[in-house]
């Protein structure tokens, strides 16, 4: 492909790779180093630059942590051998407002939160954006596994090559206009090869365990932080049935998830039961949880909050023609099909089976279809479900 006559670099730029400043957002782990490493092979004018999150001492030679401690003296080794400069930039202060405190109150309100993606969505993404273009930078480039090119005069997103490391889930919220800088070089790659690409390059993180999910969590306990920093989740509780009785007390909501199985202090109230007892309601206001047998987990629909959409044309055309999707409400769980709706200003999500367990707070993305490569089309923060047995009919299908 080409612009004209001038043919398009790896990064879709109509620009010869050393004419290429290219920031790489590196976080001091194996696929980072690895994106890195290739664009300097290929000749571009690569810049590492690695966020400095929080506390080092805290997570110093903790394994499964980023953005401290070793992290950042992985990602400086990585780029001394490279021969790329390297900034590390503080940003402990934004990062314990925007994301530690959010995480928190989170809880506090009964969700059950996504730090990784309030953190791409308040820092790497926007923070680290404006330290690229400083730096005279023509993209950022990430080592998420995400798929991103060039579609119908704009960038759209696609899901990775390597389905099990596929990170759409934490990044429906890019914008359109950060998409146009970011890329993603692998997007078309899977794991093993990203090592194999790093013991080639030499690098010392070619067998780095990958990040935890929760990297700001030194203790292994997130209700420490939590408690400490929304006392209100740790408010004492009753827990009761879905038929309404009292079935025992809790510690606190931030103990518990919708979906959640084991660990409900229940003892033998549980074992009396007859059958097993899952998390299906979290009341924060009066610090009351719900529990009850897996078919009162089933969700009908949701109804998101700050709904992204980077499909073609716009969100509100679409979920008023109920337009037929694919969704995930889980990291871990497949797309499923499913339907955008409206109702009055709210954007919901209809499953055309009932999903089980689904938790406000976590995501909904959206796809094209449920097919492995699909096209990300954005999402949004799950508002509030909607119990099977309480929802209305579906509709008849035309």
């Amino acid at each position: 492909m080409s612009v004209g006559s001038m043919p398009l670099n790896s990064l879709d730029l109509p620009k010869a790779p050393a004419q290429c400043r290219v920031v790489v957002a590196m976080s001091g782990g194996v696929d980072s180093s690895v994106v890195a490493a290739l664009l300097r092979e290929q000749g571009y004018d690569v810049i590492g630059v690695t966020m400095q999150l929080y506390d080092q001492g805290a997570a110093e030679h903790r394994p499964g942590s980023c953005c401290a401690g070793q992290d950042i003296y992985d990602a400086r080794q990585a780029a001394a051998l490279l021969g790329i400069p390297h900034y590390v930039l503080d940003y402990e202060t934004r990062f314990r407002d925007k994301v530690i405190d959010a995480f928190a109150q989170s809880y506090a309100e009964g969700e059950t939160p996504i730090p990784c993606v309030t953190c791409n969505q308040e820092l790497k993404f926007t923070d680290l954006f404006d330290v690229a273009r400083d730096l005279g930078a023509d993209v950022l480039a990430t080592g998420h596994y995400i798929a991103s090119r060039a579609e119908g005069g704009e960038r759209a997103l696609f899901r990775a090559k390597d389905a099990d490391r596929d990170q759409s889930y934490f990044l429906f919220a890019t914008t359109r206009d950060q998409l146009r800088m970011l890329r993603f070089p692998l997007g078309e790659m899977t794991k093993p090869e990203v090592r194999e690409h790093a013991r080639r390059f030499g690098l010392n993180v070619a067998d780095k365990p990958d990040s935890q999910d929760i990297c700001f969590v030194s203790s292994g306990r997130y209700s420490d932080i939590v408690e400490k920093l929304a006392p209100k989740a740790a408010q004492p509780g009753e827990i009761v049935h879905v038929d309404g009785r009292v079935l025992g007390r809790h510690a606190g909501v931030m103990h518990y998830t919708i979906g959640q199985r084991r660990g409900l202090g229940l003892g033998s109230a549980a074992a009396n039961s007859g059958e097993p007892l899952y998390v299906v309601r979290i009341d924060a206001s009066r610090a009351q949880v719900t529990v009850g047998p897996r078919s009162a987990l089933a969700t009908r629909r949701v109804v998101l909050r700050d709904v992204n959409w980077i499909g073609a044309g716009d969100l509100l055309g679409a979920a008023r023609s109920g337009r037929e999707i694919a969704v995930r409400v889980r990291s871990t769980r497949p797309p499923v099909p499913a339907c955008l709706e409206t109702r009055g200003d709210d954007v919901l999500v209809e499953f055309v089976d009932d999903e089980s367990g689904v938790a406000p707070g976590q995501a909904c993305v959206f796809y094209e279809s449920a097919e492995p490569r699909a096209r990300v089309l954005g999402g949004g923060f799950i508002r509030a479900a909607e119990p099977a047995a309480a929802a209305p009919p579906r509709a008849a299908s035309a």
